[in-house]
């Protein structure tokens, strides 16, 4: 039996599939066609759904080493009690996205949850490429942590999550944070994330059904790692597949669909992880591909991810 896609992602994906059919896709390399393409899309995808009225948010900003501005966005439910929070990077390969686009998917986690999050506008690549945007994540983590107090915030209950690209950058900020010695994280949940310069060789049973497609990857890892993508001096802070030694790392919950680009390097991770002796919790959704919560929230693959996600966040 062959893989096929889940029928009630299938139903959702129809029309955009429908509309995207004469549609040549962007050539490996055209960083600006993405941007064009995808930003509207995952812009009407944060608001397909309603944006909850109990999250409150406001502004902030910190420095980054190199003297850059960085915003970020502080999501917080009405009535929460203090304890747990979260810093959340946003996907769109490193290449595109903006914590605006994200305000949906962001609020709706913290009105189902309670747990506040900090939502991170690092910069983008080829402009800014590594490590700008991961030293712009160590820039907000240490942000939450010095100003935890006056948040409400516990210390040791600061978790980081991503999706995509933003789940590679939170996979890789717990691998600096280790390095550095801090500051603390309690939990990183990586959902479909993006964690290998490696990954290059089509798989031909997933091909028909890619979102985010080898072509993507083949012009993301170059924007954001130059000619050194794919290369053997790549750290495993810019592609944490890359590491060697998981011990000590913040417990995981990993998730990806079984119709991913990143399915075979999510699942190794997870591997890596549990052989380190870190605690995981990984999800093979099968017959779901990259991004699939978004585009088919009603389905039932869907709403058990966003559960699971939910879970994860009330327990840090």
């Amino acid at each position: 039996m062959a893989l096929s896609l889940d029928p009630e992602i299938a139903q959702a994906l129809a029309p955009m599939a429908g509309a995207m059919a004469d549609t040549t896709p962007p050539a490996v390399g055209d960083i600006a066609a993405r941007r064009a393409m995808w930003e509207p899309i995952i812009g009407a995808a944060g608001t397909a759904q309603p944006i909850p009225d109990d999250v409150k948010t406001s502004e902030h900003h910190t420095t980054a080493d190199d003297g850059a501005r960085i915003t970020m966005r502080w999501y917080t439910k009405d009535g929460a009690a203090p304890g747990p929070a979260v810093l959340f990077f946003h996907g769109g390969g490193y290449i595109f996205g903006h914590i605006d686009l994200f305000d949906g998917p962001v609020s709706r986690y913290v009105s189902a949850s309670g747990v506040p999050m900090l939502s991170v506008e690092y910069r983008r690549a080829p402009e800014h490429p590594f490590p700008a945007p991961l030293e712009d994540a160590y820039s907000a983590l240490r942000w939450l942590h010095a100003h935890a107090a006056e948040l409400g915030v516990d210390r040791d209950r600061i978790g980081v999550m991503g999706d995509s690209a933003g789940g590679g950058m939170a996979a890789g900020l717990t691998i600096l944070a280790r390095e550095r010695g801090g500051p603390k994280i309690a939990r990183q949940i990586l959902i479909m994330p993006m964690l290998d310069d490696r990954t290059t060789t089509p798989d031909s049973h997933i091909a028909p059904y890619l979102l985010w497609s080898y072509d993507d990857s083949l012009t993301a890892w170059p924007a954001l790692l130059g000619e050194a993508a794919g290369g053997p001096g790549v750290p495993a802070t810019a592609a944490p597949a890359r590491l060697k030694d998981a011990t000590g790392l913040p417990p995981a919950y990993i998730e990806v669909g079984q119709l991913d680009v990143f399915r075979d390097e999510d699942a190794a991770y997870a591997t890596k992880l549990s052989r380190a002796g870190v605690p995981v919790e990984f999800h093979l959704h099968p017959g779901a591909p990259h991004e699939f919560d978004s585009i088919a929230f009603t389905s039932d693959v869907a709403r058990r991810a966003i559960t699971d996600r939910i879970r994860v966040l009330t327990s840090i």
